[in-house]
């Protein structure tokens, strides 16, 4: 399945083009960009708002189903605000490691980037922020409602080929992934827990892509040099 999505771009390319690799530690980039994007002040809150409710629901989708290599050029956003991910080659848990090192360290990507655009720094939550967490709570306990109906989906592509679904084992990732079992309650507690390891460890995202970007140069001066 491919669609075409018109006005949008990388967040890889919007923190390059301004100030080069070290825009990956830049959190005020991707703001200006959209102000830059939504001159008047009705469209730059409404895409602010828009921005809030996609990247609640893609924390929600990408933690839900183990959506790995969530570098910066596989995250997109469009010029009204919307964030969303490409690529989905790696599921279900089974992320990318560097000298046997996994690539993901925090349950999804909530980089500071992302805070600074909702009006958050460090531990502050401003009504974006808010607001966010209140999306990412509703979809996690929509999903963990039509938790069967996930698994029996899930069930159903096991004979498909699909390298990083062929045993009921991948399939507990879910399970796991929704807290099956536990009271709703804990389900909400869980999930604010996985946004706190993402504001905590947000960094250690800022660095992986920035190491993407010099990686990226490298391979595209080799690939000019053969």
């Amino acid at each position: 399945m491919i669609e075409i999505v018109k006005d949008a771009t990388t967040i890889a390319n919007i923190q390059q083009s301004t100030v080069g690799n070290t825009g990956a530690f830049k959190d005020e980039i991707l703001s200006q960009w959209l102000c830059e994007k939504c001159v008047s002040e009705d469209k730059h809150q409404q895409a602010v708002e828009r921005f809030v409710f996609s990247c609640g629901g893609y924390c929600v989708a990408t933690y839900v189903l183990g959506i790995g290599d969530r570098h910066n050029d596989n995250i997109m956003i469009t010029e009204t605000g919307n964030l969303f991910h490409i690529d989905f080659g790696h599921i279900l848990g089974n992320y990318k490691s560097f000298m046997g090192i996994s690539k993901e360290r925090v349950p999804f990507v909530l980089t500071p980037d992302f805070l600074y655009l909702m009006g958050t720094t460090g531990k502050k939550s401003s009504p974006n922020f808010l607001q966010f967490q209140n999306v990412c709570l509703k979809a996690y306990l929509a999903l963990r409602h039509h938790t069967n109906l996930l698994i029996i989906l899930f069930s159903m592509m096991l004979m498909t080929g699909m390298p990083q679904l062929t045993s009921k084992e991948d399939i507990e990732y879910i399970r796991e992934a929704l807290t099956v079992g536990r009271s709703e309650n804990e389900a909400e507690q869980h999930f604010l827990d996985q946004i706190e390891i993402c504001r905590d460890k947000g960094w250690t995202v800022q660095f992986n892509w920035f190491l993407h970007l010099v990686l990226g140069i490298k391979q595209g001066v080799e690939k000019r040099s053969a």
